[in-house]
């Protein structure tokens, strides 16, 4: 999973590193969450996470509860998660996913950003295959803990691959495996960073500088609407 684990780092981080998306993103997700959980963090796993990795983002306590009373109010407008797929420049497979409260204007916006690029808008299915679909843990690391063991321990629950990065252990396991995953760490006192799903390209294409340069105007364009909540490709990464 080293891969996956550079290629993570790679596309991941600009996006969360702007303060004001990381905030706008965590809202959508906790709201969405308790809409399909419940507003007790105590009986909705999801909700929970969510609100641990909020305070590890410093999110405003205020900016959480407002998030919370948004789903639990029947005059506020649903999210939906939508996913949207396909070809950026030079072959490039492109995976959006969004969540919005218009779905005809967030696909509007996703296609012409697709189509002025030199990009196009593909139907469902058409990228997907190309991608794994995982959930993504991050937590804290404890004393005298060996990974080696984690790991082992940690297979047994869906967990197919453990790295270290800094005072974190990232822990990679199957979709399906989300919660089975989180029950072990949380019964067992990690402290959970985040946990996410995630999508890791199961080959990658190998691009110029200059192609490169013009898929990533695509990409920043994507990633820059409001509706984004990821989007994952499968460039290879600049050597």
């Amino acid at each position: 999973m080293g891969r996956a684990f550079e290629y993570r780092k790679a596309t991941k981080m600009k996006r969360w590193g702007n303060m004001a998306r990381v905030f706008t993103k965590l809202g959508k997700q906790i709201t969405i969450a308790v809409r399909e959980g419940g507003p007790e963090a105590d009986t909705n796993p999801r909700l929970r996470v969510l609100i641990q990795q909020a305070k590890k983002e410093n999110m405003p306590k205020e900016n959480v509860e407002r998030a919370i009373k948004k789903a639990s109010s029947r005059e506020e407008s649903d999210y939906k998660e939508m996913v949207y797929e396909g070809y950026g420049p030079h072959g490039i497979a492109v995976v959006v996913e969004t969540a919005t409260d218009n779905p005809t204007r967030t696909v509007g916006n996703i296609r012409s950003y697709f189509n002025k690029h030199g990009g196009s808008l593909g139907t469902s299915g058409s990228v997907l295959f190309m991608f794994d679909h995982n959930c993504v843990f991050h937590v804290a690391k404890k004393e005298n803990l060996a990974t080696d063991e984690l790991e082992l321990e940690l297979i047994d629950y869906g967990a197919n691959e453990i790295e270290e990065d800094e005072d974190e252990i990232i822990i990679y396991g199957e979709f399906a495996s989300y919660s089975t995953i989180q029950k072990y760490l949380e019964e067992n006192g990690f402290e959970i960073h985040s946990a996410e799903f995630e999508r890791f390209p199961n080959d990658v294409k190998s691009l110029t500088e200059e192609q490169r340069a013009s898929v990533n105007k695509l990409l920043e364009k994507i990633e820059d609407d409001e509706d984004v909540q990821n989007v994952f490709h499968n460039m290879q990464l600049e050597d």
